[in-house]
């Protein structure tokens, strides 16, 4: 009996481990294959040896072609989705408190439009906003990839479901001290929130970061593309260059996991509210 249920543990074990071989297999071949030379991209799995120069090609702007500001587009990427990130969270966190602790006429209303929303994809909404982008002056221009990612009603629902949960005991006696509704918000709200602040910034940060269509729609200026942007563009003329392009993937994907390693505490006890 005893056993057996070794037995079952190690099968467990093995499954998990090339379930997990799996899935990071492709980040490491992306990494690898950057690191390559340029002669064994996608010809070896293990290169025989690792060099730099895909990653010089793209702090140089590229030898040979005509070049590129990719730093720049990595900046802008992060500045964009960063502004972006933060806008979404104050805006969720301000009009989910509202719905979830304040008393008002056509609450219940305004809660039912915005799960009314959700059920219908963004996509629907991208030529009204592309031309109040266009005709409001705001086109090529930070604002217009900004702005209208300022508002998420899928953080705007979870903060309001997680608020709901925090006792009005507890804001009810903070108004008795003389608290107004942002000191509440900065100083008991916020500190009892950063599980599910973390989930929310992760998956809104994340989801800002690997936006495209929106991107390419708003901006033509080249020193305001976003990494995203200009890797797309890469698939045209610098198809020849595998190896920049793998370079320039693992430069996409690594704000990303830095910030899952860094919260990686708070996701998991974020996850499990978001389970329930």
């Amino acid at each position: 009996m005893a056993g057996s249920k070794k037995l079952k543990t190690a099968l467990l074990y093995v499954l998990a481990f090339v379930v997990l071989i799996i899935m990071v297999f492709p980040y490491l071949y992306m990494i690898l294959s950057s690191l390559a030379p340029w002669e064994q991209v996608d010809r070896k799995i293990i290169p025989t040896k690792l060099t730099l120069r895909s990653y010089e090609w793209l702090f140089t702007g590229g030898d040979g072609v005509v070049p590129r500001p990719w730093l720049r587009a990595f900046f802008n990427s992060i500045f964009v989705t960063l502004s972006s990130t933060v806008l979404m969270l104050v805006t969720a966190i301000l009009v989910g408190y509202s719905l979830a602790k304040l008393k008002f006429k056509g609450s219940r209303f305004l809660n039912n439009v915005i799960l009314f929303q959700m059920f219908y994809p963004a996509v629907i909404l991208l030529i009204p906003l592309f031309l109040i982008v266009r005709y409001s002056g705001m086109y090529d221009t930070y604002w217009a990839m900004i702005l209208p990612k300022a508002v998420s009603l899928w953080a705007i629902f979870m903060y309001t479901n997680f608020f709901r949960s925090i006792p009005d005991e507890l804001i009810e006696a903070a108004k008795m001290d003389g608290a107004g509704q942002l000191t509440i918000i900065a100083r008991i709200v916020l500190p009892m929130s950063k599980s599910i602040t973390t989930i929310i910034f992760l998956f809104l940060f994340m989801e800002r970061w690997v936006e495209l269509l929106w991107d390419m729609l708003v901006v033509n200026n080249e020193k305001m593309l976003t990494l995203n942007v200009l890797l797309a563009q890469m698939f045209g003329p610098y198809g020849a260059y595998p190896g920049p392009m793998y370079a320039a993937s693992v430069l996409l994907t690594f704000p990303i996991l830095i910030l899952f390693i860094i919260f990686s505490k708070n996701f998991k006890e974020g996850m499990q509210f978001v389970l329930k």
